[in-house]
């Protein structure tokens, strides 16, 4: 969170207002009578002096209404002056690249966040690190700023949007407080248990029997419990139990206050006589009674050492309140719902819901091949030598059941698969070596524990993280069979409310959790302790409906979340924070949302401007830029040719704007057009029993050969079909790849395709070394380039000399990076041109050579553009520049660092890369939302792209919100018709007007005018 610039001004405002009141007050002493100069003046006189200085002041005092930037030149910034209005909904857009998250996100957030960090201590800052200060002379009027980011929520498997929201939180203490144990064994509810009842079931153990008994005093809490240790050593006791391992109490270990500990009272040791019936119930007694109700045994394997140390077997727990069939319930506490917790999380996957298991179909990718052909892929190496001591194993296994090496897997019968997947149940098979009648002839009788077992062995006990790598290559997550994937004990998930235990709820979708609890009525004195805390439930739950998440389950992994779902639970979260005069900096939150939705999200951004908040949003939905109150509107093209203010003003003033390029296409003077005619399908590829996730074992068809858009509602299925199981099985069937498969019955036509790629906004490289000639592979024919003049002849020098990542060419100062870091402690360190180089990379003998004047330096300063007409007669080097530029990158340095450029950019590059390939015309290409980040300018620009891979032969598949590129799709899958549990089907398939006809089609009901006006939304 920014700095609070203005809160000393505040602290003035009060002290003067305070001071002008007392000045005003007549006979109290006022200043002239501070000042000791006789008696008071008349009650007017006072007010009317001081009256206007503390107006002044007042003036002075109030929160200026503007944002003003002056002299802006971060990255590409090339702004004088610019006054950003407070307290209203602000939308920076233009085309990708022009510098609106420069001006945003990397000037007024991180000039916000700097300033906060500088009121703080320098101790506080070491750990804090620095922030360097963004290229700007002045910034007036920057408000405590928030940035809600387009990033993953958590690449933690532990979060969920339960815990991201807290809402988990408080269902935890709802169980906690309301909830009503029931036995996970028979179902019944828990009944108290007495302490003669608990002797009788230690009575009942076997004869001769030892057990500890022991009274639970603390559970994992942090401390070094010093005066605990002290009171029991003064009440008598002897020993304590301290994580597990029992210790005399005059002589203690010394415990880590910063860990979490366990500690537990040795009441007695015990032996099951008859005779020790009077000692035992005496030790439950106190037992009991020191453990607050609640006792745990240990049963011992025998006296001495061993003794100190508790055995493997799981303790009896007991208690005076709560117990059945056998066993006790420990008292519930919101650590009993925590599956983070050791009290709460599920023994078998530790809470995680999931487990690393030999995946049998990653085992055998293909079963229409034999054993010997290498069926089973951890044997096919040992198959293709045909010998060693796998080798003779397998064949031993093939004469002990009877198995065909040459018969194809799926062919084998399922009681012969299983007997090789998974052992023969301890039977000896005899593994023959050598030739028979020779020396080096033997035999030897082992048992087979199978294929799955071994693997899973050898993973468990392998200390080697390559060997464990390889194991795992044949292991995919499943859900948990102790807790069926609900993280938690059976103990905690047999809690109900009103019939629903926790796990229950989560599974819920965030719409069906709200109608749940909005009915929830609790009996007696439970419905009043818990009011609170289902109303801090409810509301959370509302804030998420109305920023279009009713579909997201709460147990939805962090990690699964789009950067858009992500982005809007943050944001759903600050409307719950209910701050003040704070500026929030949204980028693109509209990512991944319908056309249906957007109202929502829209009314969301009004009510936290309402709030008195400056809402902030980088943007280029057209419905979004409508609704604002002030626009800005950046260009006029993308890097070096952007960074400039083109328009600044209401909607309406931008679309008057003839020079900006916004507003052109708000007024509608610009346009995607609508093709004229739509491709037919060359063919089909058809997902039959498509059950993953929510979908509902529907069957679609892809067409072939045209650019295919697959739209829908969010949470209708989009990804789960595309990206969850048409990407992952034509990549284990073209590929090899190992990537899980979505639950489907099969896929028909794989035959009309050889390869799938998938493209996405991912940065082409993470480091300053990466860039569009690295990435295309351009910089590697420029540099064989050099290596062939006469001058780089003559010197001996070959293409590695003109490399910036290797030793012999590059700036060794600098090791090739043109700028050194200086470390300045409690300051940002701060990075300078190289002094040696000058910012070059290269050293003085590689820059000496040149071509057409041009040394290799130069070359990476130069545009894309120019780079077309300096290397003009290459013909290999020209092709792949004319495709950047067919990109509309043509303005872009071919040696800009990858961490410089959009996520648009990035995309435009790879799509580069692919058309300055060879096409086959059986190439699938999945881009899931490529508009994300994208102007209306950069949509042409991309669809122009779309549309040459389609027409070299290929299929483009598109998951996609956009109605600019759905209308321009040849095809068009809709799914839906809600999301999550609502969602799932196929509701139109068709081209954008057959679609746009079918009434139950959300999309079709916003396609159908765009239709009829041919661009993407009504004019205004």
């Amino acid at each position: 969170m920014g700095a609070r610039t203005n809160g000393s001004t505040r602290s003035q405002l009060i002290s003067s207002t305070s001071a002008g009141a007392v000045l005003a007050r007549p006979g109290s002493g006022g200043a002239s009578s501070a000042r000791g100069a006789g008696p008071a003046a008349p009650a007017a006189g006072p007010a009317q002096i001081e009256a206007r200085p503390t107006l002044k002041l007042l003036e002075a005092a109030r929160e200026p209404d503007f944002i003003e930037v002056l002299g802006s030149r971060e990255h590409n910034l090339r702004i004088d002056r610019l006054e950003v209005p407070k307290r209203k909904l602000v939308v920076f857009t233009g085309v990708s690249g022009s510098g609106k998250s420069s001006l945003a996100f990397d000037t007024l957030y991180a000039e916000g966040q700097r300033r906060y960090v500088e009121t703080l201590s320098s101790y506080a800052r070491q750990f804090l690190g620095q922030l360097e200060r963004p290229q700007v002379e002045h910034l007036r009027g920057l408000s405590p700023t928030i940035a809600i980011e387009q990033k993953s929520a958590s690449s933690n498997p532990r979060s969920t949007v339960g815990t991201i929201t807290e809402i988990y939180d408080y269902l935890r203490v709802l169980y906690a407080r309301a909830g009503e144990q029931h036995c996970h064994l028979c179902g019944k509810p828990v009944r108290a248990q007495s302490s003669e009842q608990i002797v009788e079931e230690l009575l009942a153990m076997p004869e001769g029997a030892r057990f500890v008994l022991l009274a639970p005093l603390v559970t994992h809490r942090k401390g070094e419990f010093k005066d605990l240790f002290e009171e029991l050593r003064g009440r008598g006791f002897v020993r304590v139990e301290i994580d597990g391992a029992q210790h005399r109490l005059d002589d203690l270990p010394r415990l880590d206050k910063k860990l979490k500990h366990t500690i537990a009272l040795v009441v007695d040791r015990l032996v099951v006589r008859a005779d020790e019936r009077q000692r035992i119930a005496e030790g439950v007694e106190l037992a009991l009674q020191e453990g607050r109700g609640e006792i745990r045994v240990e049963l011992q394997a025998d006296e001495g050492a061993g003794a100190r140390r508790r055995r493997p077997d799981a303790p009896l727990l007991f208690s005076a309140a709560r117990s059945c069939c056998g066993h006790s319930f420990p008292e519930l506490s919101p650590q009993s719902f925590s599956f983070n917790s050791p009290l709460g999380m599920c023994g078998a996957c530790n809470g995680l819901g999931t487990r690393l298991e030999v995946d049998p179909a990653l085992v055998i990718p293909d079963p229409s091949r034999s054993i010997r052909e290498g069926a089973i892929a951890p044997w096919a190496s040992a198959m293709a030598r045909g010998e060693g001591w796998t080798f003779r194993i397998i064949d031993a296994v093939s004469k002990a059941c009877s198995v065909d090496l040459d018969t194809p897997w799926r062919k084998l019968g399922a009681k012969k698969q299983e007997m090789v997947l998974y052992g023969l149940s301890g039977k000896r098979i005899s593994v023959t070596w050598g030739k028979e009648g020779t020396e080096t002839h033997g035999t030897w009788g082992m048992r087979f524990e199978g294929v799955i077992p071994n693997l899973m062995r050898r993973f468990q006990q392998s200390s080697s993280e390559t060997a464990r790598d390889s194991y795992r290559k044949f292991m995919s997550e499943r859900p948990c069979d102790a807790c069926g994937g609900r993280r938690m004990r059976p103990e905690s998930l047999a809690v109900r409310i009103a019939g629903e235990g926790i796990a229950d709820v989560t599974a819920m979708t965030v719409k069906d959790a709200y109608q749940h609890f909005a009915r929830l009525e609790l009996p007696g004195n439970r419905q009043k302790i818990t009011e609170g805390v289902r109303r801090e439930i409810s509301t959370r739950l509302s804030f998420l409906l109305n920023v279009g998440l009713d579909y997201l389950t709460l147990d939805r992994s962090g990690p699964t979340l789009s950067g858009g779902e992500a982005q809007r639970i943050r944001l759903a979260s600050q409307l719950g924070s209910e701050l003040s005069g704070v500026m929030y900096v949204l980028d693109e939150p509209s990512i991944g949302l319908h056309q249906r939705d957007n109202q929502r999200l829209i009314d969301t951004l009004r009510r936290l401007r309402d709030l008195g908040n400056t809402v902030l949003v980088v943007e280029h939905d057209e419905e979004t830029i409508r609704a604002a109150d002030h626009v800005v509107d950046f260009g006029p093209g993308a890097g070096h040719l952007g960074g400039r203010v083109m328009a600044a003003g209401t909607p309406e003033e931008i679309a008057r704007d003839p020079d900006s390029v916004t507003g052109a296409y708000l007024a509608g003077r610009v346009r995607i057009e609508v093709p004229e005619a739509r491709r037919a399908p060359r063919g089909w590829l058809e997902i039959l029993g498509a059950a993953e996730h929510n979908l509902r074992d529907i069957d679609v068809r892809f067409p072939l050969g045209v650019l295919l858009a697959v739209t829908g509602v969010s949470g209708a299925g989009k990804s789960s079909l595309v990206n969850g199981i048409l990407l992952p099985a034509l990549g284990r069937a073209l590929h090899n790849s190992t990537e899980p498969v979505g639950a489907h019955r099969a896929i028909k036509g794989l035959e009309a395709l050889d390869k799938v790629i998938a493209i996405d906004q991912k940065p082409i490289g993470r480091t300053p070394r990466s860039n569009p000639g690295t990435y295309t592979k351009a910089f590697d024919q420029i540099r064989e380039i050099f290596a062939e003049l006469p001058e780089s002849r003559a010197r001996g020098y070959g293409p590695g000399r003109f490399s910036f990542n290797v030793k012999g060419g590059r700036c060794e100062a600098c090791s090739g990076d043109g700028m050194v870091k200086v470390e300045m402690h409690f300051l940002a360190d701060v990075y300078v041109p190289c002094e040696v180089c000058g910012g070059k990379r290269y050293s003085a003998q590689t820059l000496a050579v040149r071509y057409k004047g041009k040394s290799i330096a130069d070359i990476l300063d130069t545009s894309i553009e120019d780079c077309v007409r300096l290397f003009e007669h290459h013909v290999a080097l020209r092709r792949v520049l004319d495709t950047l530029v067919e990109v509309g990158l043509g303005y872009m340095k071919i040696g800009q660092s990858a961490p410089t450029m959009s996520g648009g950019e990035a995309q435009r590059v790879k799509l580069s890369r692919e058309l300055g390939k060879s096409q086959t015309g059986r190439t699938l290409y999945v881009l899931d939302e490529p508009t994300t980040g994208l102007h209306f300018e950069d949509i042409r620009k991309l669809l122009g792209v779309l549309r040459r891979l389609v027409e070299s032969g290929n299929t483009v598949v598109v998951i996609e919100h956009s109605l600019d590129v759905i209308k321009c799709a040849d095809w068009v899958i809709d799914l839906g018709p809600e999301g999550g549990s609502g969602g799932g089907r196929v509701i139109a398939e068709g081209t954008p007007e057959a679609v746009a006809k079918v009434q139950g089609s959300y999309t079709g009901q916003f396609l159908k005018p765009l239709l009829a006006a041919g661009r993407s939304q009504p004019r205004a």
